[in-house]
């Protein structure tokens, strides 16, 4: 009976990166959740091109937060990311190329034949990414994708995704708690506030790109946009 997200509207454009951050239960994974289609809205509408959202698509992926639920225990990497393949009903003889080819986007072809468990966290979430970009997607959705590794681990997959991205013009929608990856990642950081779950401000990123760990972090304007963003977020804790 809590109403988790307040009646809003928001248009994001095709090959956009947009991340969403605020405090605990802002509502961040429900607008996430419901934009994949995983979750009906009790009132509105998310609309992709144009059409009503009715439910998950092929053309909408999501990476999760939990890389290693995610991820199917049983299966090798090559395997793993088969299963997008698989979903979509493309032969099997086909499926081979493709998988390396996903596989060697995000650095793992050459453990192709690894279980989940005989990889890094870091690893398993590359692998997670490379199922996703198999679906070939026009919308990338991530939910904390980088929230439970180390920081180098983390720098490293936010200039990995952040590149991927670019080079396939894919939409993305970037939920985090993490201020600096907000600014570092999107052109756009949608600022929410709690009870319920409001866009407090929309905050243009103007950086340019492609972006780097350090010097970008050191720019003025980085750092203005952060103590901007801390200000905000921080009144909700």
């Amino acid at each position: 009976g809590r109403d988790i997200v307040e009646p809003t509207s928001l248009r994001i454009e095709a090959g956009e990166f947009v991340c969403i951050i605020g405090a605990s239960g802002c509502g961040k994974t429900t607008l996430l959740r419901a934009a994949a289609g995983l979750l009906e809205p009790s009132s509105g509408q998310v609309k992709l091109h144009g059409t009503p959202v009715l439910g998950p698509s092929p053309e909408v992926a999501v990476v999760f937060q939990d890389y290693g639920r995610a991820l199917l225990p049983w299966r090798t990497a090559a395997e793993n990311v088969a299963l997008a393949l698989e979903s979509e009903g493309l032969p099997r003889k086909e499926h081979h190329d493709i998988v390396m080819e996903m596989l060697a986007k995000v650095g793992l072809k050459s453990h192709a034949t690894k279980f989940p468990s005989e990889m890094s966290g870091g690893m398993q979430q590359r692998l997670q990414i490379a199922r996703c970009l198999a679906q070939k997607p026009s919308v990338l959705l991530m939910d904390e994708p980088f929230g439970a590794l180390d920081a180098m681990t983390r720098e490293g997959l936010q200039d990995e995704v952040a590149r991927l991205i670019s080079e396939q013009g894919i939409t993305a929608i970037f939920v985090t708690h993490d201020i600096e990856e907000a600014i570092y990642l999107s052109d756009r950081v949608l600022a929410l506030r709690a009870n319920p779950g409001r866009i407090a401000r929309i905050i243009e990123v103007p950086l340019e790109r492609p972006r780097t760990q350090i010097s970008t972090r050191e720019e003025p304007v980085f750092l203005k946009l952060r103590r901007e963003l801390h200000a905000l977020i921080g009144e909700d804790h």
